[in-house]
């Protein structure tokens, strides 16, 4: 047995979960044993081919295998306008040689959490949609899973998709309310924590002149979402899944931290997938969700450049 820790991904790539992959990659106290697929930010086809492509990219050998192709109950739109319509920018990479693995990720998730029982550390970058399934399947899971960190919400409703939701939230909120409910802790990484730790352009441009295909590739796919960002934004570009990946393989950064009951707005009005988190502690729920509030943002910077710089 290797003494690394055991990391499955649940991922919709898009543009910030391939940083948070090549985050994952390269990081030497974890072992990514695999990449399960969600649509969220693309189509399923997209977000399975884009995946393959990084881990041809990356030079590593991790098995990809495709979820769910949309949304438990309700269509969601996609983020597409954001990273491209390909989710990598529609830059017109060469496909990948790989294809995904036969097996569901819903029943992956499933497998894995089996065979790194107790060891099992799940970060879910996108629509939490394969999870929920996986959970449907076997109510046991979070019995193996022994941390579960998740990017997603928006802790006092200020949205990304909506005045009051978070993307990967809004894009499944039963899906999200399943897994929230199942779980005994959940490490949230949320919007509001991301706008809180931006990433100036400048600093990034220089960042992916790096002489490595890493970065040459991401500052491709990339383009696009940060001239976006740019525009709309201002002077710093912002990757929830990179900060959510930082919580999650290096907890040691955390400066800030509240733990906190939270639900999901399942509704049909305006509210729709707001994470709503009793600060107050009003409702006698247990403080089960530990939200990220500061990271060390040297760290976190540093983070990314070894990762894009990764040989």
């Amino acid at each position: 047995m290797t003494d690394k820790i055991p990391l499955l991904i649940d991922t919709d790539p898009g543009v910030d979960d391939a940083l948070a992959l090549l985050i994952a990659f390269n990081d030497p106290r974890h072992r990514v044993v695999g990449l399960t697929i969600a649509a969220g930010n693309v189509g399923l086809q997209h977000t399975v081919r884009n995946a393959l492509k990084l881990c041809e990219v990356a030079g590593v050998d991790v098995p990809v295998f495709a979820g769910c192709p949309g949304p438990l109950l309700h269509p969601a739109p996609d983020a597409g306008y954001v990273h491209g319509q390909d989710g990598f920018g529609d830059v017109g990479y060469e496909p990948p040689a790989r294809r995904a693995e036969a097996e569901h990720a819903a029943q992956a998730i499933i497998r894995l959490s089996h065979e790194h029982a107790g060891r099992l550390l799940l970060v879910a970058l996108g629509p939490l949609t394969n999870v929920a399934l996986a959970l449907k399947l076997d109510p046991t899971l979070p019995q193996r899973v022994a941390r579960l960190v998740v990017m997603g919400g928006a802790v006092t409703g200020h949205g990304n998709i909506t005045p009051a939701a978070e993307f990967n939230v809004y894009f499944d909120p039963e899906a999200a309310h399943i897994v929230f409910e199942a779980f005994p802790q959940v490490d949230l990484a949320d919007w509001e924590a991301t706008i809180a730790h931006g990433l100036l352009h400048d600093h990034v441009v220089q960042w992916l002149q790096a002489d490595s295909d890493r970065a040459r590739f991401y500052e491709r796919i990339s383009r696009k979402t940060r001239e976006w960002s740019a525009d709309r934004r201002g002077d710093y570009w912002h990757s929830a899944d990179a900060l959510g990946m930082g919580f999650a393989l290096q907890p040691e950064g955390v400066v800030e931290e509240a733990s906190r009951p939270l639900a999901v707005d399942l509704g049909h009005g305006p509210a729709r997938g707001m994470t709503v988190v009793d600060w107050q502690c009003q409702s006698g729920h247990p403080d089960r969700f530990r939200i990220l509030l500061r990271y060390d943002q040297a760290r976190f910077e540093q983070i990314i450049r070894d990762a894009l710089a990764a040989r």
